[in-house]
């Protein structure tokens, strides 16, 4: 009985023993338990690491003057004296002494036509009248004479020695002296008057400068035939273009619903598109007293306070009508962003600088608002691109993308 119960105890191997199909499977579900747990992990860094779409903002300069602007307007710069420079004569251009650039003075010989003909004239006025001045000569000693020997012939017919005839021819030849004088005198009159002339039309194959400036276009070379109306075919009008840079302003055009926020004399400033980096201050000058039916707009001229050599004509410029003068201590830019951009973390002002794909969490020291914006004291750099939107997704070094880059 005993043994019986001892074989009773004994474990069956082979009914326990795992068979080799059996194995197979655990090994199976093993592989797709680990391929799962994986997936999930890899699924979750993928969503964690996900690009968050943001808005961002450039970190600017922002002049003071901008917070008391009353209106804003684009125009161009013009100069107020500009000329095309021309000869009154026709004729054939010799000699040209400028170029693009070149600065003039008022009277400077700008170019010259050829004047070999007018040249040969004048020398013939300048004889014609030495010959006339000869002329008077001659006739101040003939009638210098003729009055001695008049006064001679007084006296012998006093005491009747000669006849009244040769008196009277005495006489006549005084006369005839007195005549030649004053008709030689004449002669030089029309001599120098003749001089004159020539002296004019020689100067019109002069052309100089009527101002002081600088040359704007170079209209005609050497060669071509320069006509005051251009009328001959290939005919240059105007040989240069010249500006006084000094009456250089603004014209911009304001619309007929603003033109009461505007008056003569008011503070401006200007900025130049080709300048983005500089503010000239600026007046307005004049109010056109006309309208653009077509525009709705009514033309303004506004003149620069301080002058500046890289100001040239024709530049796009926007000017900014302000309420007041800028002090001292307004003319230098500062940092300013939207508000927006600006979230409370770790009890910090912070900002997200978008730097390539990553938001950087950036510490920043604000100072007071500036109309829509705020300045920045410290941290961010003009220029650089900020998140606005959305912040409470986002975290230092976070992925991102913006909106322009899809």
């Amino acid at each position: 009985m005993a043994q019986e119960d001892l074989n009773r105890l004994t474990i069956d191997k082979e009914r326990y023993a795992s068979t080799p199909h059996q194995g197979k499977r655990r090994r199976f579900w093993l592989v797709i338990s680990l391929a799962l747990v994986l997936l999930v992990f890899i699924g979750w860094r993928v969503i964690l690491n996900r690009p968050v779409e943001v808005e961002v903002a450039t970190v600017s300069l922002v002049y003071p003057s901008q917070t008391f602007s009353l209106l804003n307007a684009s125009g161009y710069v013009v100069a107020q004296r500009k000329a095309a420079v021309a000869s009154k004569a026709t004729g054939r251009l010799e000699w040209l002494g400028v170029e693009e650039g070149s600065v003039v003075r008022s009277g400077d010989l700008v170019a010259r036509l050829e004047n070999r003909d007018v040249a040969a004239t004048k020398n013939q006025a300048i004889a014609n009248l030495a010959n006339a001045k000869t002329g008077l000569d001659q006739a101040r000693v003939e009638q210098k004479d003729a009055a001695r020997n008049l006064t001679r012939f007084k006296e012998l017919i006093s005491q009747g020695i000669i006849a009244q005839s040769d008196y009277d021819t005495a006489q006549a030849r005084y006369d005839r002296a007195v005549a030649a004088s004053a008709g030689a005198k004449d002669n030089i009159r029309a001599a120098q008057a003749a001089l004159a002339g020539a002296e004019a039309s020689l100067d019109y194959t002069l052309i100089r400068a009527p101002f002081d400036g600088v040359v704007l276009t170079k209209n005609a070379d050497v060669g071509d035939i320069v006509s005051p109306l251009a009328a001959a075919a290939n005919a240059k009008a105007a040989v240069v273009t010249l500006a006084d840079m000094g009456s250089l302003e603004v014209e911009a055009d304001v619309s007929e619903a603003n033109i009461a926020k505007i008056r003569p004399g008011q503070p401006c400033e200007i900025l130049l598109d080709a300048l983005p980096d500089k503010r000239f201050r600026a007046e307005l000058h004049t109010i056109v007293p006309t309208a653009d039916r077509s525009k709705g707009s009514v033309l303004v001229k506004v003149r620069f306070l301080e002058k500046d050599n890289r100001i040239l004509p024709e530049m796009s410029a926007k000017v900014a009508f302000l309420e007041r003068p800028v002090a001292a201590g307004e003319a230098k830019p500062l940092i300013a962003l939207p508000p927006a951009a600006v979230v409370e973390r770790g009890g910090k002002k912070v900002v997200f600088v978008v730097k390539g794909d990553r938001a950087v969490e950036t510490p920043v020291t604000l100072g007071p608002k500036m109309g829509d914006l705020v300045r920045v004291e410290a941290g961010v750099k003009a220029g650089e691109r900020v998140a606005l939107k959305p912040l409470d997704k986002l975290h230092d070094q976070s992925r991102v993308k913006t909106a322009e880059k899809g």
